[in-house]
């Protein structure tokens, strides 16, 4: 096994795995937001409240996107599923990015290329 190749995979590795857990904090914490607004929860609430603000600057790009649903204190937040799925399609791309930038040897490569 070359060496360089395998020196370069940790970094890679762990470079991939913070994107993923980064990922993950930010889709819970949206998933949170959208099902205590679904919900119909009490924006004064401290759980709440706490969840809405952290939440906010990553649903504020998408807030014009869609308008929103609302039934008897319960709302459809269209535009934080829109900011779920937008920021799972730019953590793939990096994740993509990251994986095409490591090392390979010229056997490796060959299966690779065969494979697409």
């Amino acid at each position: 096994m070359d060496p360089y190749v395998a020196s370069s995979t940790k970094p890679l590795y762990r470079g991939t795995q913070i994107v993923w857990y980064v990922l993950g904090v930010l889709e819970v914490l949206l998933a949170f937001r959208f099902i205590l607004k679904l919900l119909g929860a009490n924006p004064a609430a401290g759980f709440s409240n706490f969840i809405y603000s952290l939440s906010y600057p990553f649903t504020l790009p998408f807030s014009t996107v869609f308008g929103v649903s609302q039934v008897s204190g319960s709302v459809f937040e269209w535009t934080t599923l829109l900011a779920m799925a937008v920021y799972w399609l730019v953590a793939f791309g990096i994740i993509k990015m990251l994986t095409m930038s490591k090392a390979v040897t010229t056997p490796e490569a060959a299966v690779k290329l065969d494979n697409q």
